[in-house]
């Protein structure tokens, strides 16, 4: 808590919650120095609630993501810390898991789904994983599709590291980026830092996010599958809640920094 409490630390936290950014995004969204930003950014990644990724499109550029899970074991510890009345034993601390309950709570709440569209270069393997997994936890909740720029046929791992969360991916077709222009979504994820500088507008003014995954079909292992599919399934489970409720209004909703 005295680490965020920093407001520039708390302004940079707020940001990376909504999308992955860069340094010049985060200058230009909170207003503040570069050199400055850049201390706060240290001190977060110091604490092990933000990490950084190279981006596959230009290798000068990182960006800055925020562990989710690790903060909510930082705020679980915190809460223990202050009084032992404050402890979550016996209760779920995070996203909670999608059940029968939550569906009908939430049915009726949107006059229309929530619709979500995932894009990558090659619709192959980051795409149609997110695809999956989020059309798993959300059911019919959520109207979600994929595509890419280029796209390629779907790698086998995809499917087989799927198969092992019992989704079925056999038989999908790669979609082309091009097939959904002039179509309207509320959330726009892309989850390939080449794909993100060639994203066409959308009408609506979706909410524009972005997740910097590497791509594991270049490390040509299934291992890289699985992590890849660990993450994306992590970053679904925290963006679900915010799906899901009408009430909030969509982050990034301003659309995003050039």
């Amino acid at each position: 808590m005295q680490l965020v409490g920093h407001p520039v630390r708390w302004r940079l936290l707020s940001e990376l919650a909504r999308s992955d950014r860069r340094v010049r995004e985060l200058v230009t969204l909170i207003g503040q120095r570069q050199n400055l930003v850049s201390y706060h950014l240290g001190k977060l990644r110091a604490a092990h609630l933000v990490t950084a990724q190279r981006s596959s499109a230009d290798g000068r550029d990182t960006y800055y993501h925020l562990d989710l899970t690790c903060c909510m074991e930082s705020l679980a510890a915190t809460g223990a810390a202050l009084h032992p009345g404050l402890r979550f034993d016996g209760l779920r601390f995070g996203p909670a898991p999608t059940t029968t309950a939550t569906a009908e709570a939430t049915a009726g709440l949107r006059d229309t789904q929530c619709r979500v569209l995932f894009l990558c270069s090659g619709n192959s393997a980051r795409s149609p994983m997110a695809e999956a997994l989020l059309r798993h936890r959300a059911g019919d909740r959520v109207e979600v599709t994929s595509v890419g720029s280029h796209p390629k046929p779907l790698h086998p791992n995809a499917v087989r590291v799927l198969h092992a969360h019992g989704i079925d991916l056999s038989g999908r077709q790669p979609k082309h980026l091009s097939a959904f222009a002039g179509q309207r979504f509320d959330y726009v994820i892309s989850l390939c830092d080449r794909v993100r500088e060639v994203c066409p507008e959308f009408p609506g003014r979706p909410a524009l996010i972005h997740w910097c995954i590497p791509d594991p079909a270049t490390a040509a292992s299934y291992s890289a599958f699985c992590r890849t599919a660990a993450e994306l399934d992590t970053r679904i489970r925290f963006l679900l809640p915010v799906l899901l409720d009408p009430s909030r209004g969509a982050p990034g909703a301003e659309g995003e920094v050039s």
